[in-house]
């Protein structure tokens, strides 16, 4: 048997991150502790799926509802089967791998088939602001070799060209979160691949899709928003190029991993993507960003305070999680 608390955290932003559909100056969230008999602990934290509806409020319903299943102490993979994906299950079950390293003395990265864990690549996302406000906050991240740039509706040229010469030797991620047709995309794919682009994030509404039938585009496409699980590859398979994976979405890194398996063996390529959320957050979706191309695991960076034993980001690089702080060997 387990003992479950739930807690909601409010983690302030540096600055008000502006995308295409809003603007945020925090992200809420929850932790989820689960403790068993003999006292050993496990963490998560859900950020929860916003554009789906999901809130603290929600998602802490959805836990309680399901208390007693959580607290007889599934598998992992029984967890499946009482909670659906989003934020709710991501939580508990990174709150069970973080336990089950506790237990079994192994680290959640063995457990997971990664023998030696290593320091990740990830980008930098720069919300949405002015031109001369895009510039300066790509010259002050420079040092970052992959920055990620939030884009509304209408031309982004003009704001990218500002991101590049504030950091001329950084790749660039562009996403405009669904905000432009197929057509727009077409007409603006051409002068972003001159610009350094490597990956339009999302840049089409989902349903739109048959829009990029036998279009064949010059950056790589990654569908997010578009995919949530295994069930929605087949709408992505001809059209894009990588599969950003975020564990909200997904429901957990055991679902997460599930969904790596599948679309690589549909030829995608991978991401592993946040919700922002602190290093609670981060540190199993690290796991996954093993066997990514592409990483955007940033959310710590963003935020004005983070867990003091968090994540460490030198120069633009992910390292491990902590043993003591997530899924490591006590």
């Amino acid at each position: 048997m387990l003992s479950l608390t739930v807690e909601t955290r409010i983690w302030p932003m540096h600055e008000p991150f502006g995308i295409s559909r809003g603007v945020q100056t925090d992200q809420p969230t929850i932790v989820v502790t689960l403790t068993d008999a003999d006292g050993r602990i496990g963490r998560g934290e859900g950020c929860g799926v916003p554009y789906a509806g999901e809130t603290p409020q929600t998602m802490t319903a959805q836990i309680e509802a399901a208390r007693a299943a959580v607290e007889a102490g599934p598998s992992r993979r029984a967890l499946l089967d009482v909670l659906p994906a989003g934020g709710a299950r991501c939580a508990i079950d990174a709150a069970l791998w973080d336990l089950e390293a506790w237990r079994e003395g192994r680290s959640a990265f063995e457990a997971a088939g990664v023998a030696a864990p290593g320091a990740v690549n990830t980008a930098y996302t720069i919300g949405i602001r002015d031109l001369e406000g895009y510039e300066a906050a790509a010259a002050a991240r420079a040092e970052h070799a992959l920055l990620k740039v939030k884009v509304g509706a209408g031309d982004p040229v003009a704001a990218i060209s500002a991101v590049r010469r504030g950091a001329p030797g950084s790749a660039l991620i562009v996403d405009p979160n669904q905000a432009w047709s197929p057509d727009d995309l077409k007409a603006y794919a051409p002068a972003l691949a001159e610009l350094g682009v490597v990956l339009l994030e999302q840049p089409i509404k989902v349903g739109a899709e048959a829009g990029l039938d036998g279009y064949r585009c010059p950056v790589k496409l990654c569908a997010d928003e578009l995919i949530n699980g295994t069930d929605d590859l087949d709408k992505a398979r001809g059209r894009f190029d990588v599969i950003n994976i975020k564990l909200d979405k997904a429901g957990g890194l055991t679902s997460g991993l599930d969904l790596a398996a599948a679309a690589r063996a549909m030829g995608f390529e991978l991401m592993v993507g946040c919700m922002a959320g602190s290093s609670l957050s981060m540190a199993p979706a690290m796991v996954l960003a093993q066997q990514c191309a592409f990483v955007d695991l940033d959310g710590p960076l963003l935020q004005s305070v983070d867990w003091p034993d968090g994540l460490d980001y030198v120069g633009g690089m992910a390292q491990p999680p902590r043993p003591s702080f997530w899924g490591g060997v006590r």
